[in-house]
């Protein structure tokens, strides 16, 4: 009963958000705020502050909306998803996923005892023609914690966890030799970290495969490998943080991706369960 209620109450997180019109793009402020107020909505029961931390771009305001658990833990786990997308498109995959991940871990972590401060972070302007700038919702808070000379254990990035497929050849790879080492088959959730943090990336690997029943594989890479660094984990990268991002692979897999068809009726909601499942227990064993 209770895997039946938390899989419904991450579907009706991927419906509302989805369900937003008009769409919940940059340009788009008043359906950017409906969603930030969903998310604070969430926080507010679950944990134990709620920041608001907004910011002006080209005169208009926009905000990130940060849950922290544990308030008085000296380390830091940051874990984010953006709730912004791209265009006119419903995001379901693209980021409602990842943001009902955090909405969600928020709901599991919230009875747990943890020592980790952990900050839960719903960014906004992830999306172009932010993306790659200082103006991306998730630079802010990582140049905010920067500033303050947070200790940050890693930061966690849930950019589309929802779609998945059990049909060969259905996982694409952006090396053709990369096939040889993953499946072709898109049924798993990718761990994807940069050259120098293999440590963190392979112990949120197998401590998500001990804490679910997805197989999880993960990569380290250079920043250069396309997708690598696409979504809001760069910004820690910029500012010295450990970070990796957790997908599933997104284009390489989703055919829905940044395009209408990115709705709701496209995910598998059982699968991003056992995703949510087994990061609850990374965080809780870090």
């Amino acid at each position: 009963m209770e895997q039946n209620s938390q899989i419904k109450r991450i579907y009706e997180d991927v419906y509302f958000l989805s369900s937003i019109r008009p769409f919940r793009n940059y340009e788009n402020i008043q359906s950017l705020n409906r969603a930030a107020e969903y998310i604070e909505g969430v926080f507010s029961q679950f944990t134990d502050q709620v920041q608001i931390q907004e910011f002006s771009v080209g005169g208009d305001r926009y905000r990130n909306v940060i849950g922290i658990i544990n308030p008085e833990g000296k380390q830091t786990v940051v874990i984010g998803a953006h709730y912004d997308v791209a265009g006119n498109t419903p995001g379901a995959d693209d980021n409602a996923s990842g943001v009902a991940g955090i909405l969600e871990l928020a709901r599991l972590l919230s009875r747990e005892k943890n020592r980790y401060r952990i900050e839960l972070a719903a960014y906004t302007l992830e999306e172009p023609p932010f993306f790659g700038t200082v103006k991306m919702g998730s630079y802010i808070h990582a140049h905010s914690l920067k500033k303050k000379k947070a200790d940050i254990k890693v930061m966690i990035c849930l950019e589309m966890i929802g779609y998945f497929s059990d049909e060969k050849g259905s996982q694409e790879f952006p090396l053709p030799f990369m096939s040889l080492i993953y499946p072709d088959t898109g049924n798993f959730i990718g761990v994807v970290g940069k050259i120098g943090q293999k440590k963190i990336t392979q112990k949120i690997r197998d401590l998500m495969r001990k804490g679910s029943e997805i197989p999880v594989y993960s990569i380290n890479a250079p920043t250069s490998l396309p997708g690598v660094d696409l979504s809001d984990h760069r910004n820690f990268w910029k500012f010295g943080y450990q970070a990796v991002m957790i997908t599933d692979t997104s284009f390489y897999r989703n055919p829905h991706y940044h395009r209408r068809s990115d709705t709701v009726t496209t995910l598998d909601f059982e699968r991003m369960y056992q995703v949510i499942k087994g990061l609850r227990y990374a965080v809780l064993n870090l």
